[in-house]
């Protein structure tokens, strides 16, 4: 009987202990000062998405007058034709070439002319066409003038596309972090294993094509001024290239 009350006793005492250890855990957690919360990892913004991009926004032609003196660098690679001038005149009839990527120009002034109907553009035709005036300092006829269309003018209005075909900043300081390896790939025109999208478009052009919009996870097809380029990238790296015949 004895030892059944020291039983009962010992098992009181221990569930007394467990208890109490218990209470004493909540109290210390209730009591304790708080944690601070973890901040939600910051997603890494790409150093090319950091580069500001100038952008005027003109509206008429008094807007153009800024520009004249001044160098510009083509953004809009692949895609503007530019034809020779003469004074203020433009000869549409004859194609000189096509502004390519990061290429530096200087303005020289800017016309307003009628486009012939039967000279392709990728700028509307409007009434008139505005056509900026301008010399190729890094060619081999640094003095020669040329005009390439640049907005229209329609229905008592201008459209402007400066924005959208030029960089008012010289690229190659916009996009210094590239290094010049890349940069000697794009000056020339080529391609390297290891460049990114954006990179491989300015040297061969805007104009592409792919079958996939996973950006920087597919083959693109480069139309090259005429001679197709396939360009295989992974996680936005160039892995593979070569010619192609499919454009």
């Amino acid at each position: 009987m004895e030892n059944g009350k020291k039983a009962a006793l010992g098992g009181t005492l221990l569930f007394l202990a467990v208890i109490g250890v218990r209470v004493g855990m909540i109290y210390r957690e209730r009591n304790a000062p708080e944690k601070p919360v973890a901040a939600p990892a910051r997603e890494k913004i790409a150093d090319d998405d950091l580069v500001y991009l100038k952008h005027k926004r003109q509206d008429k032609m008094e807007d153009t007058k800024e520009l004249v003196g001044q160098p510009l660098w083509v953004s809009a690679g692949g895609q503007m034709d530019y034809y020779p001038a003469s004074g203020k005149h433009v000869d549409f009839s004859k194609v000189s070439g096509t502004l390519l990527g990061a290429e530096k120009l200087d303005v020289k002034g800017f016309v307003e002319q009628v486009k012939p109907k039967a000279v392709a553009s990728r700028i509307p035709p409007g009434d008139r066409q505005v056509v900026m005036l301008f010399s190729l300092p890094n060619s081999q006829t640094p003095d020669k003038v040329y005009g390439v269309p640049v907005g229209y003018h329609e229905n008592g209005g201008y459209t402007f596309y400066l924005d959208e075909i030029f960089f008012y900043d010289d690229p190659h300081e916009l996009y210094k972090h590239w290094g010049p390896e890349i940069w000697k790939a794009v000056d020339s025109h080529q391609v390297i294993l290891g460049m990114n999208e954006r990179q491989v478009q300015m040297a061969l052009g805007q104009v592409s094509k792919s079958l996939s919009n996973d950006y920087g996870n597919r083959l693109v097809v480069y139309a090259n001024l005429g001679k197709p380029f396939a360009v295989t990238f992974v996680n936005n790296k160039v892995t593979a290239f070569r010619p192609d015949q499919g454009f």
